[in-house]
């Protein structure tokens, strides 16, 4: 029997997707961390950012782009096209509290850019850090809706966390935490350009008319501030007259560049950041190598960005795509507090490292065993000319940030810059209007949220067109403005970057003081009107606190506030029982042994040499615990961070079973207590030890595994290759007390 209706030509194939429109552009959106102003010479900074350099040469830098003064809100505005907090991302994801506007949960209202490229003909991926997945949600259990391959991106190779070693990076591809190659000897940025480049060729291989978006987002410059040796060396030295001198010769370049107008003013240090001639011959010496590590990173980020964009020039793709290269998703970062940090680590759990010990490392810097920071006074010495750094959104030094735009098909000016205020936010209607699609009222069912961003391709097209960004407020960590057609009100910072966030104060919003700035003869904003202009400061002022209720920004609140209740795999239980081998399981859903007294308990089978291999381990080399067997003999190690790291062994174990419990005893209840360590082998207590502090928080870097280690060793007594136990372990458990 014959159907009908049947077309033989064609048949009845269902439609094998939606093609893109005629001549739609290729995308790129590159994204650097934790990069101010002023610091590569693209923006007249001190670092080389030659093929940055030679892009913005061919293309525009736009000279008044701001992001949001943090990580994780700029990634959700730049993806969504809405303000970080209309999509709940006030905050870091790391540091959620329940109130609407900073639950870290994008909703589905608000789609992703790569949602609706790969809705209209596009292959979507995304390299480097992603930064916008709730932690809770970051287990292998999921759910993977908020993985970037939930958000629309076909392809993910990166890191979900807010950063990560360059050298041993916590690597996901897709939805599956996967080992990095290299060995250890391979930094990340070289990695991520590789898989870049195989991921375009092979699209344009299979599809070559098939356009494609990459947001390609590195962790660099975030701390820790790593870097091969090569380009290590070609800084040394190159920062020794400091910080203070350094911002001038910036202010200088800037302004012969064209990037600062020649009117602007270079705003003065803060007077809670020390001058340079202030510091110790041995604190200079620090300060200088660390602040070559942060250089070396970033330039050789840019050779690695490089070589994809060459690879697009080689194969005829680059005249029709659009890159829109961001360097830095928020000012310089000033958490790593006065004398800088060999590890960051140390900040965050409270602990302040001496002098003697960082300079007694200090050739660690840039390299896998240390986790750097540069002093805060480079923070702000990178973000010349303006105010303040990375968390102050009130301030351009937290929020002004370099964009270079190139489409050398559009683009008739090359070399040119722009001067329109413009947002990251303004990203997803810019990349949506040159591919020739409109914001859609629905996707996947669901209607959208109204998009906040304005399209940027006016400007593109004309520098001397009228700005379409009227108005734009920001908000981060307690510190707030308003940007209105020409004047921004704002107001003081009342909390320091390098403070602990559980020491932060709350602030009075209501009680908070403004100032007030005239951008169009202000570049810098470096004079405050607020007493001049007291009618203007009222009117923006009451424009900040209607638009703040309006988009979620409210109610402005201190980090520690709202989190009761936060959702969790791990943090309520007590007893964790694991009957198959792990690996890299996140630390949300691993036990929550920071503050705890805990122990560690396993059966085992050994055979002729005792045993050999991780029973339990959770963090990394640079800090945390592990439980292993070295030729038979149980050890723990707790390092919570050098110097602080004890070590202990028991009696060596004969072939057979044997039960085996390691324990770690707090003297006190509370995080970063001293403690007593102990093994058992049998119901017999056979090693004891002390360690003088423990760890008041595992960050995200690493995971919790059960038989074997992953990522980087916690131990220094063995090696990733041979840290795979080599007897049975029928069960293992921790309980905690």
């Amino acid at each position: 029997m014959q159907h009908a209706n049947v077309n033989p030509a064609t048949g009845n194939w269902p439609a094998f997707g939606k093609k893109a429109g005629q001549g739609a552009p290729n995308v790129i959106v590159f994204l650097t961390d934790d990069v101010g102003y002023g610091a590569c010479s693209t923006f007249g900074g001190p670092i080389e950012t030659s093929h940055l350099d030679s892009l913005a040469a061919g293309g525009t830098r736009f000279t008044q782009f701001h992001t949001t003064a943090m990580c994780s809100p700029t990634r959700a505005a730049l993806l969504t096209g809405r303000n970080p907090h209309r999509v709940g991302m006030g905050r870091v994801t790391a540091r959620p509290s329940y109130y609407d506007g900073y639950t870290s949960v994008i909703p589905k209202s608000a789609a992703t850019i790569a949602e609706v490229l790969r809705a209209n003909g596009y292959s979507t991926a995304m390299f480097g850090k992603g930064h916008i997945t709730p932690e809770w949600e970051m287990s292998p259990l999921g759910p993977f809706d908020r993985w970037p391959t939930g958000m629309g991106f076909d392809y993910f190779y990166g890191f979900l966390g807010f950063d990560t070693n360059m050298w041993s990076p916590d690597l996901v591809e897709n939805t599956s935490y996967v080992r990095p190659p290299g060995d250890g000897k391979r930094h990340f940025d070289e990695i991520m350009a590789d898989r870049a480049i195989d991921w375009i060729a092979q699209q344009k291989a299979i599809a070559p008319d098939k356009p494609f978006f990459a947001y390609y987002a590195t962790g660099t410059a975030h701390s820790p501030h790593h870097a091969p040796d090569e380009w290590l060396q070609k800084y040394r030295g190159k920062f020794d007259e400091g910080w203070d001198i350094v911002r001038s010769r910036t202010f200088e370049r800037q302004q012969a560049l064209g990037v600062v107008p020649a009117t602007a003013r270079l705003t003065p240090r803060p007077a809670n950041l020390p001058a340079w001639h202030s510091l110790s011959a041995e604190q200079k010496t620090l300060a200088a190598r660390l602040m070559e590590a942060y250089a070396a990173a970033l330039d050789h980020f840019d050779f690695q960005a490089g070589r994809v964009i060459q690879a697009l020039k080689d194969w005829d793709e680059f005249d029709n795509t659009l890159i829109l290269f961001i360097q830095g998703d928020n000012g310089g970062s000033a958490e790593g507090g006065f004398n800088g940090l060999l590890y960051e680590q140390s900040w965050a759990n409270g602990f302040e490292e001496k002098l003697e010990d960082q300079l007694r490392l200090i050739d660690r810097i840039g390299g896998p065993a240390a986790y750097n920071h540069f002093p805060a006074a480079w923070g702000w010495a990178i973000n010349c000319p303006f105010q303040y750094y990375k968390q102050v959104a009130s301030h351009f030094g937290g929020t002004r940030n370099g964009l270079v735009v190139s489409w050398p098909r559009r683009l008739q000016d090359r070399g040119s810059t722009r001067s329109q205020f413009h947002h990251v936010v303004d990203v997803y209607p810019t990349v949506l209007a040159a591919a020739g699609i409109e914001a859609p009222e629905v996707v996947n069912g669901i209607a959208q949220d109204p998009v906040d961003g304005t399209s940027m391709l006016y400007a593109v097209d004309s520098p001397q067109a009228v700005p379409t960004r009227t108005v734009h407020i920001f908000e981060s960590m307690q510190n707030f403005g308003i940007y209105h057609e020409g004047w921004l009100a704002c107001t003081t910072p009342e909390n320091d970057p390098w403070e602990s966030f559980a020491l932060r104060k709350a602030s009075v919003p209501d009680s908070r003081q403004w100032e007030l700035y005239d951008l169009r003869n202000d570049f810098s904003q470096s004079n405050d009107l607020s007493k001049q202009h007291h009618g203007k400061l009222q009117e923006l002022t009451a424009l900040f606190w209607s638009m703040a209720a309006d988009g979620k920004v409210l109610p402005i609140h201190p980090p520690g506030e709202g989190t009761e209740g936060r959702p969790s795999y791990g943090k309520s239980r007590t007893s964790f029982k694991y009957r198959r081998r792990l690996r890299n399981l996140h630390s949300d859903a691993a036990p929550h042994t920071a503050g705890r007294t805990f122990r560690i308990s396993c059966e085992v089978l050994v055979g002729s040499n005792g045993g050999h291999g991780v029973l339990a381990a959770h963090g990394s080399s640079i800090n945390g615990y592990a439980f292993y067997l070295v030729q038979g003999v149980p050890t723990l190690y707790y390092n919570a961070i050098l110097p602080a790291a004890c070590r202990i062994a028991g009696a060596r174990l004969s072939p057979g079973r044997h039960t085996l419990v390691a324990k770690v005893d707090l003297d006190e209840a509370k995080p970063g207590s001293a403690a007593t360590l102990s093994i058992e082998a049998d119901g017999q207590v056979t090693a004891k030890g002390r360690i003088d502090r423990t760890l008041k928080t595992f960050l995200n870097q690493n995971g919790f595994n059960v038989g074997g280690d992953t990522v980087s060793p916690v131990s220094p007594d063995y090696r990733l290759e041979d840290s795979e136990f080599d007897g049975e372990l029928p069960y293992l458990a921790v309980d905690l007390e």
